[in-house]
Formats: C-alpha cells, structure tokens, sequence
C-alpha cells in the first residue's frame, strides 16, 4: 500500500459541515466541534442548532439532560423490571419488561450522546440526574422500612455500552 499518494485525514471543517474544502455549501456559521470538555451555554446538545446561545434554551438543555437521566434511574428501579410475582411469568408481564428495558436503554444511550457535546454542564446536569435518581430510588437512604424494596450495592448497568 503506497502511503505517499493517501489523501489527508479530514479536518475539524469537514466534521461540522461534511465538505473537505471547508465551504459547506452555504452560509453556515462554521461551529468547532471539542474533543474536550470546556464551559460554555454556545453548545449543540443533541439535535443541530439546540440550545443555541441563548441562556435560557441553555438552562432548559441542562434540566432536560438531568431528566433524562432521572427517568434512566427510575425506570431501572421501577417494579416493571423487578417484578417477581408468581404472575411475572406470562408474556404480557415479559411483554412490559422488555419495553420497559428498551425505553431505558434508549433513554441512557441519548444522555450519553448528550455527555458527548464535551460542554462540563451537560455532564454535570447528567452526573446530578443518575445521582439524585440513585439516592431517592436505588439507595438505602430512602428505603422503605419494611425491607420489601430491593437495593443494589453496586448499581445496574444504566448503559449497554
């Protein structure tokens, strides 16, 4: 394999616009896309252009991302996946189970993309969701007295990854 003649790896122009001249095609304002994490509401979460730079689209990505990651803890700890009753067996009951687990795989799978945008609030927003949603619902703190809730001492995997 000659190495000489191998065209240049593509640049950060490429990656935000998908043209290896950098133009886009179009008046496209370019946005560099970090590979570490920095501070900053001017961010892309997700979807192109959200939250933009507006603050307040900024809060609002940051409270959305500590939901989803509320509701990951939640469904790993709701009854629909522990369920152990003698009736859990039938297929409706597997049925449930099984969407449910789906749901929060793709939940966790969108909080992990959102990690992604390297933005340390994200992350942030991210850590606080699995942790609160872990203490409230996975932890001893809030546990109910009577022992019927099972916790673990080492969380469920939130992730298939």
């Amino acid at each position: 394999m000659d190495h000489d003649h191998m065209p240049p790896p593509p640049s950060s122009s490429m990656m935000n616009n998908g043209s290896m001249n950098g133009r886009g095609g179009g008046n496209q304002e370019m946005m560099m896309m970090h590979m570490t994490f920095y501070w900053g509401k001017n961010t892309e979460v997700l979807f192109s252009g959200w939250p933009g730079t507006s603050s307040g689209m900024y809060a609002l990505c940051l409270v959305f991302v500590f939901f989803l990651a509320f509701l990951t803890e939640w469904l790993g700890h709701s009854s629909f996946l522990r369920d152990t009753t003698e009736d859990s067996a039938n297929a409706a009951s597997g049925l449930v189970q099984t969407v449910v687990y789906i749901l929060r795989t793709g939940i966790a799978y969108l909080v992990m993309l959102a990690v992604m945008s390297f933005n340390a609030g994200v992350f942030i927003a991210a850590l606080a969701g699995y942790g609160i949603g872990f203490m409230l619902l996975g932890s001893r703190t809030f546990r109910n007295p009577s022992g019927n809730r099972e916790t673990y001492e080492i969380p469920p995997s939130v992730c298939a990854c």
